[in-house]
């Protein structure tokens, strides 16, 4: 037996540095994608003394896999109204009833959006469809619930004593009178008997930092479990479908059906955190959040430890999370 859950993560008001590959340290993204989120996982489960190497055994079978996990995404809480705003990935299809070849007074506002509110994705690709008016109460509302600060910094060279001015991003979480805003993401947990030892885990992930810079703080988070409401069940269990939309990067090496898909690609990279050294994992691509396939996305670990690396195998997931939506 299998269940969601719903996570929030609360930065308070420490920021966070998110890299992606090939945007520099000048640049941050607002979120944390999913293989990012895995690999903190369960380095800070490992950390707990729980076997790692077993759990990573696990997610080689698809029917044993422990959990799986989407991406995260911006999430805003009106206070005062006890309402919260969650934002998804836009499909990469066109929604039912958008107006293909009459669309040029519409076709820039639409895309733009990346994220849609809950309910409007729902609307769009669980229910009736696209409609114009929809557009208009869209702008801005995404953007404003965070923002990207450029901070400057100085590196000394070791041997010269040489400085070199640069600038870090950081991304904050706006929280500001009756709103506050943060990342969550949505997780299924398919054996029960861990769950305690992945909130532990998560909570120390928590107090050590996700991202870059955890060194000056920040990346630190507190970790909050709700059950899906009744607007989130209807939704990942929503009966007339006919296609997939990722909500988590998605790799494998035996390629799924491509027919009557819609996808984007993301390269992945960045450095071995267990290394002395200055190692990079190999790259590989995925299919971003938000691609849409007609069968079910299922995924794999990628093996992405460079040759000349062999303490130990380096992993990233690209095991699938998506959502039923109806296209046509």
């Amino acid at each position: 037996m299998s269940k969601w859950k719903l996570v929030k993560l609360d930065f308070k008001n420490n920021p966070a540095h998110f890299g992606e590959l090939g945007i520099g340290m000048e640049e941050t993204s607002e979120r944390v994608r999913s293989d990012t989120l895995f690999s903190a996982w369960v380095i800070a489960y490992a950390r707990l003394g729980q076997d790692l190497k077993g759990l990573l055994e696990r997610f080689q079978e698809p029917k044993e896999r422990p959990f799986q996990l989407s991406s995260t995404f911006i999430y805003q809480e009106t206070l005062d109204k006890k309402e919260t705003t969650y934002y998804l990935p836009r499909p990469k299809n066109l929604p039912i009833n958008y107006p293909i070849g009459n669309d040029l007074d519409i076709a820039k506002s639409y895309k733009k959006l990346e994220f849609l509110p809950l309910k409007l994705w729902q609307k769009w690709y669980q229910g009736i469809g696209f409609s114009k008016n929809d557009l208009s109460s869209l702008k801005g509302q995404y953007n404003d619930c965070f923002e990207i600060q450029k901070q400057p910094k100085v590196a000394i060279d070791r041997l010269t004593r040489a400085t070199n001015l640069y600038h870090t991003a950081f991304v904050r979480y706006r929280s500001e009178g009756n709103n506050k805003s943060g990342l969550y993401f949505l997780i299924k947990i398919n054996d029960l008997a861990i769950e305690n030892d992945l909130r532990a885990s998560l909570s120390l992930l928590g107090e050590e930092g996700i991202g870059g810079e955890r060194s000056s703080g920040a990346g630190r988070f507190e970790p909050s479990w709700h059950d899906l409401d009744k607007t989130w069940d209807s939704l990942v269990t929503f009966k007339e479908k006919n296609a997939q939309s990722l909500i988590s990067l998605y790799w494998d090496d035996e390629l799924i059906s491509l027919e009557n898909s819609s996808y984007e690609l993301q390269e992945r990279g960045g450095w071995i955190t267990s290394s002395a050294k200055n190692q990079r994992r190999k790259k590989v691509m995925m299919f971003a959040e938000g691609s849409v396939f007609t069968d079910i996305p299922i995924g794999k670990l990628a093996d992405v430890t460079p040759p000349e690396f062999t303490q130990h195998k380096i992993y990233r997931s690209g095991i699938a999370v998506s959502l039923p939506i109806k296209i046509n």
